[in-house]
């Protein structure tokens, strides 16, 4: 049966570095997989109108790349979510949690050097809890590339993958779809490179015997 997958993203770009591969992957198996971005850009945050409306024509090149079964845009301002009461996120997000029947979410990694992949963690979290959102079974949080392994917390713990997924198949479109990403790529040693990107895949991969993977950390399963 056709398990519903909801990927929870700050920002745009992080669905496909974190967990892109994975997507294509669920969308292959018939599954019906969701797009939630939290935050946005707007001119009374000092954007450009132009570059508002570039960063549209991006996330709808990107949408229709996956084949998305759905796309949400909170519009929460980037780089300001911790300003925000918690509880305005979580019950935006838990909205699109019910409207989904999310069976299964992807959240990001809660300690990413990035403070609103911390938000967005603490907020998606909240929309997990069984007794208010019983379709959702399993909860994982992703790596996102430039932001997960430059978390320097000392108090932290870092990310430990318990779960990987074989995207052998799927690498060459995550790459080619983050490409559509046009300002948010750049030239090795740039993290967010084509260099980088395959060789995170294949060092994932060697560690569970596969050319690709997406690590993952499993948080609640309900089998």
């Amino acid at each position: 049966m056709a398990k519903n997958i909801l990927c929870i993203a700050p920002h745009p770009d992080d669905e496909t570095l974190g967990c892109g591969g994975t997507l294509l992957k669920h969308k292959e198996e018939g599954d019906n997989i969701y797009w939630l971005i939290v935050t946005g850009i707007s001119e009374e945050k000092g954007f450009s109108l132009s570059q508002i409306q570039h960063e549209q024509c991006i996330i709808k090149s990107v949408a229709n790349a996956y084949n998305f079964s759905g796309v949400y845009q909170l519009g929460f301002p980037t780089m300001h979510l911790d300003t925000f009461p918690l509880v305005k996120i979580v019950n935006a997000i838990g909205e699109i949690v019910r409207s989904t029947a999310a069976n299964i979410i992807y959240l990001p990694f809660r300690n990413d050097a990035h403070s609103d992949h911390a938000v967005v963690f603490d907020a998606g979290a909240a929309c997990t809890k069984s007794f208010r959102y019983p379709n959702v079974n399993s909860i994982l949080a992703y790596e996102t590339l430039s932001e997960t392994e430059f978390d320097i917390k000392p108090y932290g713990h870092g990310f430990r993958p318990n779960i990987f997924v074989d995207i052998s198949n799927q690498l060459e479109q995550k790459i080619k779809i983050m490409k559509i990403f046009d300002s948010e790529m750049g030239e090795f040693p740039f993290p967010r490179s084509e260099i980088c990107l395959n060789a995170q895949a294949q060092l994932r991969g060697s560690q569970v015997g596969r050319n690709a993977a997406e690590s993952f950390m499993m948080l609640r399963e309900l089998r």
